[in-house]
């Protein structure tokens, strides 16, 4: 998803994008609600990382777009 933000607005150089499971149904054994995945793209490098957030829909979205930009500033960081 990052890097496709990177390929529609070739103007940026940071892209940022979160997915995952926020409930209160759609988990599964494999990947429970909860469950996010962090994208992270500039135009030379791309990374992911996988988290995840017990609680309710609410908490797990607040937590997952913390972690976004945390993740984020720890890779403009390096």
């Amino acid at each position: 998803m990052a890097k496709g933000l990177l390929a529609q607005f070739p103007e940026a150089t940071v892209a940022l994008a979160t997915t995952g499971i926020s409930g209160p149904d759609g988990g599964s054994d494999e990947k429970p609600v909860g469950t996010v995945y962090l994208g992270f793209a500039t135009q030379t490098e791309t990374h992911t990382k996988q988290v995840f957030f017990p609680g309710s829909r609410n908490r797990i979205q607040s937590l997952s777009a913390y972690a976004a930009l945390q993740f984020c500033k720890n890779k403009l960081n390096k």
